[in-house]
């Protein structure tokens, strides 16, 4: 599926302890939430409009958000010598309503494995400095899960996230297994607090003023947004992206799989889409 017409966002420090593995707890420590548990923030990695539609406005989006940076199936590292790693995540395409200026209703249609890969870099202005930098920047599995219900009792109580990193042929575990459930906000709690923090965010620190782009965009009624990066394995936490890695992200049912039949799945390169969302990215 292409999302070329969709708001591209992310959410940061949304699953225990990820912020200090990324090195990134620094760049949030004026950040203030009203809960300790709450993510941090919402940025930005792809506003699908022109860059003239964000001409009034005060602090205006890096002219790099406007490029389009999804693929199923390639990473390309940036051209300067930089740091990056990739980022598991799950990601949620959402239909979007709006009362005036701001977003009144969020509602989860389909998820599935996303890579939100980022660059690491000391002193980014903003979050979103490290996320999107060209084509091929960002993944996103070809198999989405439709959701029946997004709240407890649905379809996605069922799921595991996992990761792998395929280097020289030997198959590595890059981020934690873990239960969809062990985010820190999910389900009515996270749509809430999408809702709040894009109609609220300011520009302050690394964040970004959000809802000034979305209506400098047109209101757009489709949204893909990853729900935050889990903890990395001790090799994911110490390893960079190289040209000839394989980068593996895989959603899959618990109910019907289990960690070990991934793995081989992965170390096999056979996957069962009817119980997997797998992302699985050459890094060039």
């Amino acid at each position: 599926m292409d999302y070329k017409e969709f708001l591209g966002l992310g959410i940061a420090g949304n699953f225990a302890l990820h912020l200090a593995q990324a090195g990134e707890l620094e760049d949030f420590k004026d950040v203030i939430t009203e809960d300790e548990a709450a993510p941090k923030g919402i940025f930005p990695f792809y506003l699908p409009c022109d860059p003239s539609c964000a001409s009034s406005l005060t602090y205006k989006p890096k002219e790099m958000l406007y490029t389009y940076p999804l693929s199923s199936d390639t990473i390309t590292l940036p051209q300067e010598d930089v740091n990056v790693q990739a980022e598991p995540e799950v990601a949620l395409v959402c239909e979007l309503t709006y009362a005036g200026d701001h977003i009144a209703h969020i509602t989860p249609t389909h998820f599935g494995a996303y890579n939100d890969c980022s660059i690491r870099v000391a002193g980014a202005s903003k979050i979103s400095d490290k996320k999107n930098w060209g084509k091929n920047s960002k993944g996103v599995s070809k198999k989405l899960f439709k959701i029946d219900k997004f709240s407890d009792g649905g379809v996605m109580d069922n799921y595991n996230i996992a990761s792998f990193l395929r280097r020289d042929g030997d198959v590595h575990a890059y981020g934690e297994d873990v239960e969809l459930s062990g985010y820190s906000y999910f389900y009515e709690k996270l749509t809430a607090w999408i809702k709040n923090q894009v109609n609220s965010q300011k520009e302050f620190g690394p964040l970004e003023p959000v809802s000034e782009y979305i209506n400098a965009c047109g209101k757009p009624e489709k949204l893909l947004i990853s729900i935050g990066a889990t903890r990395y394995t001790p090799y994911g936490e110490s390893t960079f992206l190289q040209s000839g890695d394989e980068v593996i992200v895989v959603v899959y049912n618990n109910a019907k799989t289990s960690a070990s039949k991934v793995l081989k799945a992965v170390q096999e390169s056979t996957y069962d889409s009817t119980i997997m969302s797998i992302l699985a990215q050459s890094v060039e």
